[in-house]
């Protein structure tokens, strides 16, 4: 089942279009635009790029994770037990 939705809005008496667009791995992103086409392109572009996005997430928290773990090592926060909880 696709999560993909999106949502081109504008107030009235406003110059911007409000674009909210969500992709298949559940990321939402809320841009503005002086056009709706602009809106519209905005949808396909983010759609077309899920797989990126998802890859780069998914290594941004690899190297957050990873952080912690050194970070508790030289506080010397790990007891050297199987789970690492004391």
């Amino acid at each position: 089942m696709s999560k993909r939705k999106y949502n081109i809005s504008r107030k009235s008496g406003d110059n911007m279009y409000t674009c909210w667009v969500r992709d298949n791995n559940g990321l939402e992103s809320t841009n503005y635009f002086e056009t709706e086409q602009e809106c519209i392109n905005h949808v396909y572009w983010k759609w077309e790029n899920e797989e990126f996005f998802q890859q780069d997430s998914m290594e941004l928290l690899a190297n957050a994770i990873w952080g912690c773990t050194k970070l508790d090592k030289e506080l010397g926060l790990l007891k050297g037990n199987r789970d690492n909880l004391d």
